[in-house]
């Protein structure tokens, strides 16, 4: 049982590793076996298609990140501040672990499947959709409690804020991706820190 358990993981991971870094139409079932170390024949015990292992591993990738970057976030007592400094500094750790291991930045998984195949595969594109629900869910959280606490106005528009904080995380991340360099995710981080400030008010 324990190899079984051991052999999806290893696809599952083979997945998060060679389509986040590369693309998704770029990879075929038998380069995600052969990186996993695993029969091909295995990888349909587990998984009906290509498909549904990406959407495994888009989940898997998703709930490491929320759990690890975004919920000790929610549950700080930071200021609102240091909160997203922390997370920019994150971010710009793994840009520049994505830079030294592969010699270039990746990006960020959800955004570049989002772009390659939002047009093409809707079950995917409706799991992505999600996954950005979610982490705008949990991000107008942070700001709610930021309200609750006196560092932003009352009439503050959570939800809004949250949203125009990940669009420039992504456009940062795609910035850094296109001029494969880590400083500018550095360098503009500080943007989001202002967006958080000067959030978005109810109308």
């Amino acid at each position: 049982m324990g190899r079984t358990s051991e052999a999806k993981d290893k696809l599952i991971n083979s997945a998060i590793d060679l389509i986040s870094n590369r693309s998704y139409s770029s990879v075929g079932v038998q380069e995600l076996c052969d990186n996993a170390g695993v029969k091909k024949g295995s990888f349909y015990h587990f998984f009906d298609s290509k498909k549904e292992l990406t959407i495994v591993s888009l989940r898997a990738m998703w709930d490491f990140y929320r759990e690890n970057c975004i919920i000790p976030l929610i549950e700080s007592d930071l200021s609102l501040e240091d909160k997203f400094d922390s997370l920019l500094h994150k971010s710009y750790e793994m840009s520049v672990n994505s830079k030294e291991c592969n010699g270039c930045l990746s990006g960020c998984p959800f955004g570049n499947l989002a772009l390659e195949l939002s047009t093409q595969e809707e079950e995917i594109r409706l799991v992505i959709e999600n996954i950005f629900r979610e982490w705008i869910e949990c991000f107008e959280k942070i700001i709610n409690k930021s309200v609750e606490r006196g560092e932003l106005p009352i009439d503050t528009n959570s939800y809004a804020t949250a949203q125009s904080i990940i669009a420039y995380m992504e456009g940062l991340s795609l910035m850094g991706k296109t001029f494969n360099d880590p400083e500018i995710v550095k360098n503009l981080g500080c943007v989001v820190r202002n967006l958080s400030i000067c959030s978005c008010k109810e109308v």
